[in-house]
């Protein structure tokens, strides 16, 4: 996941219909070396799981099975499968190579690594841009509960940083969620709001995303790694994107990694991924205003007045600036 997400939200893929009454109805939860594992609709035990192939003719058409497609497969005579149908897709995420999510968790630890709000900033607006609806999860909570003299310092981080999403995010009416995997808090009520949805776990590496998914569905043993205190982040321990059955959902979880890119948003698209930006770009004077210096910018009128947090102004114009240096190297 090492690009941007792009939106193609409500897309009408064309349909390869089946040509045999025996096909079945499933959800892709793997794609490995050619093969599509797919879950059975009525049967999600995971010894139900089915290798297939996937037709030619998607390949013939400019179409490829994706992890979270809802499609239609026959059995074959090898104990094996064909999948022969695509649904539609409510949405499609380039990177990771995953269809139908419908929420993101953007998993960021309060300390270690230490909270990186621009990294935040920059995950939103690739979600937001790429339609699905974002949630944000505070892990290593307990950090924050620590008592003892030596953790005292980190304590304080853990608390500010918590205290800081809460004020500005809260205020933009992002759903947090505050978690430890090693104590069990918080992992029943971020359980219960995932159930009946198919989601994206996405972060920089060494937040705890595997240990988060550990403690979601207890016995799934994920490979962790402790987090590199000489590189400042962890190493990466997910290498292909697997939906993952939580009970009541699905969540796939993602590569790890600490950088976005902008190649595959306009410089339009940006201001869009900013919620408070989008809502009041509408009575600016100008149409297409950039948010930046113009005259009559509802924007810049909301940050002198102190409605728009700084430091989302501040990395918006970064944002820019980093897209606007990138479409002149391309």
């Amino acid at each position: 996941m090492s690009k941007a997400i792009n939106r193609r939200t409500k897309q009408k893929n064309e349909q390869v219909l089946p040509d045999s009454s025996a096909s079945l109805p499933g959800v892709i939860v793997k794609a490995l070396s050619g093969y599509y594992y797919v879950q059975p609709q009525d049967d999600r035990s995971p010894s139900s799981t089915v290798q297939c192939r996937a037709r030619g003719v998607f390949k013939k058409k400019g179409l490829t099975p994706l992890v979270g497609d809802e499609v239609y497969y026959v059995l074959t005579e090898n104990g094996e499968g064909t999948v022969v149908e695509l649904l539609p897709r409510s949405t499609e995420l380039i990177r990771p190579p995953v269809a139908n999510v419908d929420l993101a968790v953007l998993v960021f630890s309060v300390v270690e690594p230490s909270l990186n709000l621009q990294l935040l900033d920059k995950f939103l607006v690739h979600i937001e841009h790429a339609g699905v609806k974002p949630l944000l999860c505070l892990s290593k909570q307990d950090f924050a509960n620590a008592n003892r003299s030596e953790q005292e310092e980190l304590q304080h981080e853990a608390l500010s940083s918590m205290e800081t999403v809460k004020r500005i995010y809260g205020k933009l009416g992002y759903e947090i969620y505050s978690t430890s995997s090693l104590e069990r808090q918080g992992i029943e009520a971020l359980h219960e709001r995932l159930k009946g949805h198919v989601a994206v776990f996405a972060g920089q590496s060494g937040v705890g995303k595997s240990s988060l998914l550990n403690a979601l569905v207890p016995g799934l043993e994920l490979e962790t790694n402790e987090i590199s205190n000489k590189l400042g982040r962890g190493k990466h321990t997910t290498r292909h994107v697997e939906l993952i059955d939580i009970g009541g959902g699905y969540v796939a979880d993602t590569p790890g990694f600490s950088q976005l890119d902008f190649a595959e948003l306009g410089i339009s698209d940006l201001a869009y991924g900013f919620i408070e930006m989008r809502e009041l770009s509408t009575s600016c004077k100008f149409r297409g205003c950039m948010h930046v210096q113009e005259p009559g910018c509802a924007v810049l009128d909301a940050l002198e007045a102190g409605e728009i947090e700084t430091s989302r102004h501040e990395h918006y114009l970064a944002f820019l600036a980093e897209l606007k240096d990138q479409k002149r190297r391309y």
